[in-house]
Parts: structure tokens; C-alpha cells; sequence
């Protein structure tokens, strides 16, 4: 079997290629730099083929997979810097890269009569209430346009293909990029007083778990939608950090003690971000389990594990 995933320089994207060298399948990257922009360090992926891509270049998008010819397409690439995506000169060129972008890919896909991964996100929801979304809910109403956008890439997934996955995600870390444990292990070094929102809810997903589970799905025919975080339960910004924090303690990190660092609740309209963000987070997973896949391990081990693999 042979993959083909964008956006490679990215957390996930970087970690499919990892778990598909490790697995020894033929695969291909590609993201929108002329080179590979990810850990120097990592042979695996380094040593992987790599192409140039502008997913929003139909024409490029056409051509690319006709010449790859891949069973699978992984499609990690997106516009995820969700307060930029609100400014006013910043919106077509989000809908570019999250919409047509996937409608390019989604077309050729359906052209090669190949399989699709797209990873979404909760955002296609309105983040109201205190239910888990169910993966086949369809009451979508996204409250900012990154969420929109990425709606609107499922929807041109849907539309074109039978074959296909529509994972949706939240509140993802990896190695290979920036994320919400690498900001506060920095701001904890820099200050002594941190406030993190405590009234947005969810769980967290490492994308070293989410890469295998990924790869598991496309060996499968067990199309539709899917929710994927790692388990453990459901907890606030607030109660996150202090665990990243508590954790780093463990390693011997004493610059993170709550007697050298306070961490203060704050609710997201004392914080005021620029774009809107989901309260309920929260998202029902038994669908895995339902057409046997194994889900990710707690995201307290994923958390140990991560902090293990980083240098802060």
C-alpha cells in the first residue's frame, strides 16, 4: 500500500510519515516549502520522498497524485492559527488552503479511485452545552472561520468521495511544532504568574498516538466520521497546565513549582482571544471501539511520554 501525506512540516503530518517509515510502508510528503522543514534530527522522515505542494494549485494537486498513484491520501495540511484566520485580508486565503485546498485533493482522490484521511476538528461544532459531540452529528454551526473553513473541507470530502475518513481532533501536541505545552513550559520559565482559561473543556491529543491510529484506519475499509482524542477524560486549559507543570516537577524541573509559579483560572472572556472558541470541546469516541480500533492511551501517559521526548 502506498501514501501520500501533506503537510509534513506539521506536528501530525510529520509523525504519519514517522509511523509509516517505522511500519515500512511506501509513502510520500509533501508540504508547501521547496525543501522538508521538520526535525533535523529524524532520519526516518528525512530519509522518506518528499514533493513541493500548494494544495491550493488545483492544477499542481492534479498532477502530483497522478504521478504519486497513491492508495491513500493522509490530509494533515491546514491553516490552523485560528486568531489570524479572523482577520479580514487572512479569510480567502484560510478558505483557499482549508476548502479548496481539500476539494483539490478530495477530487483527485476520487479521479485515482483513491482513499482519503481528512483530519478535522470540534470547531465544526458550536461548542455549546456539556455532551460529547457525536462523530455523526451533523448540527454544525462553527462559531469563527477556522472552524467554517474546515467545515467546509469536510463537506467538499463528503460530496466527492465514498472512500473516505473524516477524523476530527482537538487540542493537539507533538514533537515537530508549536502547541499549547510548549507555550506554557516557555512562559513558565519567563514569568512567575500564569492565567489559563478554566471554562473550555476537552481533551488532549498526541499526535505520536493519533499517527498510529491513522494508519490503522486506512488498512481498513470502515469508512465515515470519527472522533479521536487521547482518552482520560475531560478537563479544562487550566487543569492542563497544571499538569504539564506537576509533571515537569516529577522530572526534576523545580523552575515549575507552585512555589515559583502561580497559575491562576481565568474565563475566556477575561482572556479575550481574537476569535471565538468552544466551551464544550468534548468529543464521543465509542465509535472506535465500535469498529474495532484501539483507542489512544490516557492523555496522562501521553503527556509523561511527551515531555520525555522534548528538550525544555
Amino acid at each position: 500500500m502506498k501514501f501520500f501525506v501533506t503537510g509534513v512540516s506539521g506536528q501530525l503530518g510529520h509523525d504519519v510519515m514517522n509511523e509509516l517509515a517505522k511500519r515500512g510502508y511506501e509513502a510520500t510528503g509533501s508540504d508547501i516549502a521547496d525543501v522538508y522543514s521538520g526535525a533535523a534530527d529524524d532520519t526516518a522522515v528525512t530519509a522518506m520522498p518528499y514533493v513541493q505542494l500548494d494544495i491550493t494549485d488545483d492544477t499542481a494537486v492534479r498532477r502530483t497524485l497522478e504521478k504519486e498513484t497513491p492508495d491513500v491520501v493522509v490530509h494533515c495540511a491546514a491553516w490552523t492559527a485560528v486568531d489570524l484566520a479572523e482577520d479580514d485580508d487572512k479569510v480567502e486565503k484560510v478558505r483557499a488552503v482549508n476548502a479548496g485546498g481539500t476539494e483539490h485533493i478530495a477530487r483527485a482522490c476520487k479521479k485515482l479511485g483513491c482513499k482519503m484521511i481528512y483530519l478535522s476538528t470540534d470547531y465544526v461544532f458550536d461548542g455549546l452545552g456539556d455532551q460529547p459531540w457525536e462523530p455523526d452529528c451533523s448540527d454544525y454551526r462553527p462559531i469563527n472561520v477556522y472552524g467554517q473553513t474546515k467545515l467546509e473541507g469536510e463537506l467538499a470530502v463528503r460530496n466527492n468521495l465514498e472512500r473516505y475518513f473524516i477524523v476530527r481532533i482537538a487540542w493537539v501536541f507533538g514533537v515537530n511544532g508549536r502547541n499549547f505545552i510548549k507555550t506554557m513550559l516557555n512562559l513558565g520559565k519567563k514569568t512567575d504568574t500564569l492565567r489559563v482559561v478554566d471554562d473550555q473543556i476537552g481533551t488532549p491529543t498526541y499526535t505520536y498516538d493519533l499517527a498510529r491510529l491513522l494508519v490503522d484506519m486506512a488498512l481498513t475499509e470502515k469508512y465515515g466520521y470519527y472522533h479521536v482524542t487521547n482518552e482520560g477524560g475531560y478537563i479544562s486549559w487550566y487543569e492542563f497546565t497544571k499538569a504539564i507543570f506537576d509533571e515537569a516537577v516529577r522530572m526534576g524541573r523545580s523552575e515549575y513549582s507552585q512555589e515559583r509559579l502561580n497559575v491562576y483560572p481565568v474565563s475566556t472572556e477575561e482572556y479575550g482571544a481574537k476569535a471565538k472558541r468552544p466551551f464544550n470541546s468534548r468529543l464521543d469516541k465509542r465509535k472506535l471501539r465500535e469498529n474495532g480500533f484501539e483507542p489512544l492511551p490516557t492523555w496522562q501517559d501521553a503527556l509523561r511520554r511527551y515531555l520525555r521526548e522534548i528538550e525544555f
